[in-house]
């Protein structure tokens, strides 16, 4: 079968929040000469905007009518991914707990996911991307060439999300983000829309007891084996 996106394969990246995709994706991105779509970024700066607006979350129609006018967008700034959410730089404000649990919330709503799925899709079809989030390799993109379903233990993803806050010197304690994290996870599982879920045909990687470097070579072989091998077809 002969490839059919112009600038390569597009890299799927699913799993629960804590698991290191973020990071991940970045690097692989640029170990593969590939650009990084940060689609949970997108999700949270729409959140962010939502919560500004003080936008009442169950009210559907001032959601929808509320989505109609939002541009978020990802641009390299000195070789730094930046999120802009209506022009205003939100890179930072979106990395806090309150926002993963209320982002949780809003990725679940249709008018929120109608809003953004277009505009991943769009960045994403020529290929040459890495894509990262809950449900990209079941919904924004089922036809990857590759997809990968990145996970750890909750303790373990815990660990690393309190290391970082308390780094930041927020005031939390581990017990309390291990509960966060648990919270989460039930959120992403158990929503009506795109739930949280291992595709089909996603290749499993357990990070709990692997370095990030392990991690990533790992992925870039797979990687450049399916590249290659879509590459001998033309």
């Amino acid at each position: 079968m002969m490839p059919s996106r112009p600038d390569g394969i597009v890299v799927a990246i699913d799993g629960p929040s804590g698991a290191g995709k973020s990071t991940i994706a970045r690097l692989l991105a640029e170990r593969l000469g590939y650009i990084q779509i940060d689609t949970g970024a997108m999700y949270r700066a729409a959140a962010l905007l939502l919560s500004q607006a003080g936008i009442d979350l169950d009210d559907f129609e001032r959601v929808e009518q509320f989505c109609q006018n939002i541009d978020i967008r990802l641009e390299l700034v000195s070789g730094k991914q930046v999120v802009l959410a209506n022009g205003m730089d939100v890179t930072d404000k979106i990395r806090t707990p309150e926002m993963s649990l209320l982002t949780s919330k809003t990725s679940a709503l249709k008018p929120v996911r109608d809003a953004l799925l277009k505009a991943q899709q769009l960045m994403g079809n020529r290929g040459g991307v890495v894509l990262e989030g809950r449900d990209i390799g079941t919904v924004v993109f089922p036809d990857a060439e590759v997809k990968f379903y990145l996970s750890a233990s909750v303790e373990e993803r815990a660990r690393r999300r309190c290391e970082e806050l308390l780094g930041k010197g927020e005031q939390i304690t581990l017990a309390e983000t291990i509960a966060d994290v648990a919270k989460r996870d039930r959120q992403d599982s158990e929503r009506d829309i795109a739930p949280l879920r291992q595709a089909d045909d996603a290749i499993l990687i357990d990070s709990s007891r692997l370095t990030i470097d392990e991690v990533l070579a790992e992925m870039a072989t797979l990687c450049r084996k399916k590249r290659e091998k879509l590459e001998a077809t033309l």
